[in-house]
């Protein structure tokens, strides 16, 4: 009964949200051919739809790509803007993307990680952190978010919307502001106040809901299907099927700064799961499109111990992730009930990876362990994905050896409640050189 209901729903919302000028199969979003049910094939027109009315699937983006003459692509992409309008012929955008106000995201520093490498005992050169604490609102949700706001364009509507545990919502809020788009977001009431107040501070509606993230979006399920809804995109349901693509553009810039070089080796986080599996979804579009070359690689899954139910559902055997309470500080990846996690599991199983959590005080000692060895600091989902990578190099499932690259997708100025404790001044000291000297901080090196 459920899932009829939610189906009906997500069909519905074409119906009652879909400009006529911009029916469904006559938008204009470059490659995109089409919706693909992700469980049974079914076909959809383009379209605010996120689920398959046959069996309630999610839906995913369907391409016509340029197959064919993968050195003309490669010039093509490499002649492109830094961020990820590059891979314009690849994604579900129109051809003149770059030209609309947006805030043209990605591009981030891949950076070498040699010092984080040695004090994990990985070998050199092989340790990568692709940094996307570097996009506009310093997190990878402005990726996910610029690819919702064209799809938002191309169906008319005039809200954008979503449901978040903090970083999305300033994304939206921001992409919003630049586009001249109404926003409002909806969040946990107890969110980090860092990400409260940056989410407020672009000027749309920023409402609390009491409760956790599963909650609000339950919340916003309701709303699409109500007529308080009418013209409202929310980026991560109504519109979910092109959101998500903006992850694979992580895949995409990954092998382009390894030189045209699938890694052997990803450390991604979990919170929904929509990331990983969009990033595998993208290395697997790579390969058949000729840009790298085809060779293995292995997808492990990181989870905070306070809310890992894909983790656990990995080390048990199951094929069904069972829904959690969260409790962790890691609250950018505090969602219970991952919509992607049975995928997670399939592609984990795939790939010969693994999905594993680490506890709260493991995060923040891999928040420090990045900062002082790489002078990245993360918010907590990055230590999340550092303190998992040092447990399964430990545990001998990474191999050191090979080419590995982890994720950092936020930045640590959003969450300084996590290590604020432990991060304090030296010493506080008159002005003077005796009380320099007395406080033994002359002439140490590192």
């Amino acid at each position: 009964m459920r899932r009829k209901g939610l189906a009906s729903m997500a069909v519905q919302t074409v119906a009652t949200t879909t400009p006529a000028a911009s029916a469904p199969g006559t938008v204009d979003l470059g490659p995109a051919s089409g919706l693909s049910c992700r469980e049974c094939g079914t076909r959809f027109d383009l379209g605010p739809i996120f689920a398959c009315v046959e069996c309630f699937g999610p839906l995913e983006v369907a391409y016509d790509l340029p197959l064919g003459d993968p050195e003309s692509l490669r010039k093509k992409i490499e002649a492109g803007p830094a961020n990820i309008w590059r891979y314009a012929p690849l994604l579900p955008v129109p051809a003149d993307v770059a030209d609309k106000p947006n805030l043209n995201p990605g591009w981030t520093q891949l950076v070498q990680a040699d010092n984080l490498a040695r004090e994990l005992g990985v070998e050199p050169g092989k340790l990568f952190v692709k940094d996307d604490s570097g996009n506009p609102t310093h997190s990878f949700k402005d990726r996910v978010v610029a690819q919702a706001l064209e799809a938002a364009r191309a169906f008319g509507f005039t809200t954008l919307s979503c449901s978040s545990t903090g970083n999305l919502a300033g994304a939206v809020g921001a992409a919003a502001a630049r586009a001249g788009f109404r926003s409002c977001v909806f969040i946990p009431h107890d969110l980090e106040q860092g990400k409260v107040v940056m989410a407020a501070v672009y000027g749309g509606e920023l409402v609390g809901i009491e409760g956790n993230y599963d909650d609000v979006n339950r919340f916003c399920s309701e709303l699409i299907g109500d007529p308080l809804g009418e013209g409202w995109g929310f980026v991560n349901v109504n519109l979910r099927p092109y959101y998500g693509e903006g992850s694979k553009t992580l895949a995409y810039e990954i092998c382009e700064q390894l030189g045209w070089v699938l890694p052997d080796q990803l450390v991604i986080p979990i919170a929904s799961g929509s990331q990983l599996t969009k990033i595998d979804k993208g290395l697997k579009e790579l390969i058949a499109l000729g840009l790298v070359e085809d060779k293995p690689y292995k997808i492990f899954g990181a989870q905070a111990e306070g809310c890992s139910p894909v983790s656990t559902a990995f080390k048990a055997g199951h094929d069904v992730v069972r829904p959690q309470k969260p409790d962790t500080i890691a609250k950018s990846l505090a969602i219970g009930n991952p919509a992607d996690g049975p995928y997670v599991l399939d592609i984990a199983r795939r790939t010969g990876g693994a999905v594993e959590d680490v506890n709260d005080e493991q995060v923040v000692d891999a928040i420090e362990l990045l900062a002082r060895s790489e002078g990245i600091f993360a918010e907590t989902a990055g230590g999340v994905t550092v303190g998992v990578t040092k447990k399964l190099v430990d545990a001998g499932l990474i191999d050191p050896t090979l080419t590995t690259v982890v994720l950092n997708t936020g930045d640590g100025l959003k969450t300084l409640d996590a290590v604020a404790e432990r991060s304090q001044a030296t010493a506080t000291i008159k002005p003077s050189l005796d009380a320099f000297r007395s406080a033994g901080l002359a002439g140490q090196a590192p």
